[in-house]
């Protein structure tokens, strides 16, 4: 499944818990499936799904050594995803300097009614 819209993909796979404890934990460094499945209280069924939305989602690889599959994080989305996500940094980062200049001059109002 390789979706028309990447960025859709992306944020679905990571609407999950599961599926971002799993790519917090392949920051770390690769690992299988058994390792990644050993935080949850899920099946290997289960745990194979939430791979399956990431691989789609294109946020992990597998790779193959003999039997190992060992499970790599793809940060090309997650790149991709901080790009959108910075053109909104902008409007939050001027929201909270116009709350920071708001509440210094509360202070300040504070401040001089302490004074008087």
């Amino acid at each position: 499944m390789t979706p028309a819209d990447p960025l859709s993909a992306t944020l679905s796979a990571l609407a999950d818990p599961t599926r971002r404890a799993i790519l917090a934990r392949l920051a770390q460094g690769e690992a299988t499936v058994n390792e990644l499945a050993a935080p949850f209280d899920i099946s290997l069924p289960a745990v194979s799904r939430h791979l399956k939305v990431l691989e789609a989602a294109g946020l992990i690889s597998r790779g193959r050594e003999a039997q190992w599959r060992p499970c790599r994080l793809e940060a090309a989305p997650l790149k991709a995803l901080d790009g959108w996500l910075g053109r909104y940094r902008r409007f939050w980062e001027g929201s909270f300097d116009k709350m920071d200049a708001y509440i210094a001059s509360i202070t300040k109002g504070d401040e001089d009614d302490h004074r008087n």
